[in-house]
């Protein structure tokens, strides 16, 4: 290597641009392309006795330096020499460099000018180094000329093999394929340079995949290399791909990859039946829509192109079989589309066709994409149960019909080989009233109840048929059973309502029209025929007039009606249905005999109606003479309660007043108040004769007590007197009332009972004694002893502020 790296730049310096021999006046020189002359004009100084610059013209010559990659030598690797026409070889000049990677990758000989890489360099981390070299006088660091730019290119060499960045590759091509059919497009990637030299040239080539598959060199296309590759005879393909640079000479370094391939399936498989004849049996007792058998064709391809429709060729079993696809696992299941029956036939074969339902028109040519298979039905006896001659029955009998009465039959047939004696009975959930009976052998029907149409009209029964041999087998049938109609009911007037008719009215006029109901309901429907009865065959008045539609009408006989001689009359009809037997009543209509006006429209039909005033009806005076008779009687309620409440008075209440507090907040005057009280009353003994006047006077029964003298000055034997004297009196105030006999005030001498001065408290009162009464106390005391201490520190406070 490092030979190689020597003999490279020996041929970069003689072919590209070898150090250039000093051209006098140019100030620096450098490796680089020739014919590329730069004049500038640079002022330097000049030593000629006196201080001061000059112009002098500068030939450069500049190129790139190139370095090479890699570099495994031990010593530092030469890049280039920089040098200036100033430096006249006495070490008076100074080379400087700076830039990307001056100091650390790139060093220089300050004086010599040499430039050397200190490590070695990756293209492909970086390509180029910018740098700036300036020359500047080793005493006085003062720049000989400007700084210059210039690049350190990387030269690349093939140190990077191609590679596969999406690699591994997956990848299908449909099976039977042509030869050249596209697959997919692979590339690989080279990091060195493709402009210099080979390295980034990549070749593609297959090392392991073939016969089948091919890889064009340039582009890296996968392409079928086979023609009729099947996917059933191997599906899965694994093709080893492999990119050499150098154009795939020796020597060029080569990177790999893997390329899943998969043949995608066509329908290039017809379905084909395993066995061409199936043998399957079925039970005669399976239920229709039911799957009877399976049968399976196999196809070798997948998917959609797998999935087979199966019918059945027309002929034995077309009618009684069906065949359907199961979407999951593609069999075909025989569905049963009539009922079976082993004793009318035993057996059934029929043919069975498979084939794709999506067909590849490329394929046509290798034959017919179905396989055809013969099944044959054997039907298998089951001990069945009875089977009814009809699926339901209808039966009638009359309401009238005698207990024991039959009224039909059922019939169930054992039709198994066996012929089985059968059994007859009725499910009681069916008929919970018993009206009806079975023969358990024959399976007539007869009445057990009477019946009765106008409860029941329809009885809803179920008949069971039993195998003898099997009671396990049972069959069920409906039998509806009509309750028909007997005329036994008479026909009746519809509507009960009555008829009037005009004081004005005209002979032949019709004045109503009626018509009449039965609760027997024939099948032919309701007949009536109305005629006047024949005990009233000299009415004059009134006839009736049948009509033939079931209805019938009132006639007038004559042509004038007087309210004031006859208001109502009566017209008995007869009244007849069509029935058998026939059934007949009597009605009676009644006529009201009413004023109408000219046009015949109803006036009034009430005689009193005529004295009433003209304008108010019957109804409204009564209800008018009743809002006055009420009225009456509330005024006189209120007086007497009125009356009622003066006679009372305070005492004789119904309310007990005993229990009742009567408390006033304010007090008396004691003497000085002559307006309140006259003390005159208590100072005079003698007057006894005064009347209260909260009770009513009373004669007094009790023997008074000798007065008080009027010079006594004992107050107090006065009032104990009068206390003696209220509690002997009946007519004195209940126990429980409060009166006050003594008097008090200001003026008094016992002074002011009153507690509205109590918050004025003696200072001197001691309250500790409450403490000494017990818990009941406790909170009193503390109440009147917090009092005490405000009071002796205001005291106390008052003293001090004295002194």
């Amino acid at each position: 290597m490092l030979t190689r790296n020597c003999l490279l730049l020996l041929w970069f310096f003689f072919s590209k641009g070898s150090l250039s021999p000093v051209r006098p006046p140019g100030p620096m020189l450098s490796m680089g392309r020739l014919g590329k002359d730069h004049s500038r004009s640079l002022s330097s100084p000049v030593s000629n006795g006196v201080s001061g610059f000059q112009r002098v013209k500068r030939g450069w010559v500049w190129n790139q330096f190139f370095v090479l990659e890699e570099y495994m030598g031990s010593e530092p690797q030469y890049v280039g020499k920089l040098h200036t026409d100033l430096d006249k070889g006495e070490s008076a000049v100074k080379y400087t460099l700076s830039g990307d990677g001056a100091g650390s990758i790139f060093t220089i000989d300050a004086t010599t000018g040499d430039i050397h890489a200190l490590r070695s360099l990756d293209r492909e981390v970086k390509p180029y180094y910018t740098l700036r070299a300036q020359a500047v006088d080793i005493n006085t660091d003062r720049p000989l000329e400007p700084e210059s730019e210039f690049v350190i290119k990387v030269q690349d060499i093939n140190d990077n093999e191609p590679k596969f960045l999406e690699g591994p590759y997956t990848a299908s091509v449909p099976e039977m394929s042509p030869v050249g059919t596209y697959v997919m497009q692979v590339t690989a990637t080279d990091a060195d340079d493709p402009t210099y030299g080979n390295s980034a040239r990549v070749v593609y080539s297959i090392l392991h995949g073939q016969p089948y598959f091919s890889v064009d060199p340039k582009t890296g296309i996968i392409r079928t290399a086979l023609p009729n590759m099947d996917r059933e005879v191997k599906e899965q393909y694994q093709v080893l791909i492999q990119a050499k640079d150098m154009g795939g000479q020796l020597g060029g370094l080569a990177g790999t990859t893997t390329v899943n391939i998969t043949l995608s399936d066509v329908n290039d498989n017809p379905p084909r039946f395993s066995k061409s004849f199936f043998h399957l049996r079925v039970p005669e007792s399976s239920a229709v829509g039911s799957a009877v058998g399976r049968i399976k064709a196999h196809d070798l391809d997948i998917g959609k192109n797998a999935e087979v429709e199966y019918n059945i060729v027309p002929g034995d079993g077309g009618n009684i079989f069906d065949i359907i696809t199961n979407e999951h696992n593609q069999e075909g299941i025989i569905i049963l589309k009539r009922p079976l029956d082993y004793e009318t036939k035993k057996a059934y074969t029929f043919k069975v066709d498979a084939s794709n339902t999506h067909l590849d028109s490329r394929f046509q040519n290798f034959g017919a994409f179905k396989d055809t298979a013969t099944v044959k039905m054997n039907v298998l006896d089951v001990d069945e149960p009875p089977l009814f001659s009809k699926h339901s029955y209808e039966m009638d009998v009359f309401e009238d019909s005698p207990v024991g009465d039959i009224i039909g039959a059922v019939t169930a047939q054992d039709l198994d080989a066996s012929n089985s004696p059968v059994r007859y009975s009725i499910d009681w959930k069916s008929d919970l009233d018993s009206y009806f009976d079975i023969d358990p052998v024959k399976g007539t029907i007869s009445t057990n109840e009477l019946l009765d149409r106008e409860s029941i009209t329809q009885h809803n029964i179920t008949i069971v048929a039993t195998k003898l041999s099997n009671p396990v087998l049972t069959s069920r049938v409906a039998v509806i059973v009509h309750v028909l109609d007997v005329n036994e009911f008479p026909p009746e007037l519809a509507v009960l309502s009555e008829s009037f008719v005009c004081e004005n009215t005209k002979v032949g006029q019709v004045i109503q029209t009626f018509s009449a109901k039965d609760q027997d309901l024939p099948q032919a429907g309701h007949m009536f025929s109305f005629k006047p009865s024949e005990k009233d065959v000299n009415n004059k008045n009134f006839t009736i007039r049948d009509f033939g539609n079931n209805t019938a009408g009132i006639v007038t006989l004559r042509s004038s009606f007087q309210q004031r001689s006859q208001e109502i009359y009566f017209l008995p009809v007869v009244i007849q249905d069509s029935g058998y037997p026939v059934q007949s009543s009597t009605g009676i209509l009644t006529i009201r005999v009413c004023g109408c006006e000219t046009d015949g429209s109803l006036l009034t039909c009430s005689a009193e109606a005529r004295f009433l005033p003209v304008g108010l009806s019957t109804g409204a005076l009564v209800a008018i003479l009743l809002c006055i008779i009420i009225l009456l009687v509330i005024v006189v309620l209120y007086m007497g309660l009125r009356r009622q409440k003066k006679k009372e008075t305070l005492m004789t209440s119904k309310e007990d007043i005993r229990d009742n507090v009567i408390h006033y907040d304010d007090e008396g005057g004691g003497e000085e108040d002559t307006h309140a009280f006259d003390m005159g009353t208590l100072r005079n003994p003698k007057n006894r004769d005064l009347f209260r006047r909260d009770v009513k006077p009373e004669p007094k029964t009790g023997k008074n007590q000798p007065p008080v003298s009027q010079d006594s000055a004992d107050i107090s034997e006065f009032i104990n007197q009068r206390l003696k004297e209220n509690d002997v009196d009946n007519s004195a105030p209940p126990y429980d009332s409060l009166a006050t006999y003594a008097y008090e005030g200001e003026g008094s001498v016992a002074e002011s009972l009153s507690s509205i001065e109590s918050l004025v408290v003696d200072a001197d009162e001691d309250y500790d004694c409450l403490h000494e009464w017990g818990p009941r106390f406790k909170t009193l005391a503390g109440i009147f002893g917090e009092q005490s201490t405000t009071q002796s520190d205001t005291k106390t406070k008052t003293t001090e502020n004295e002194q």
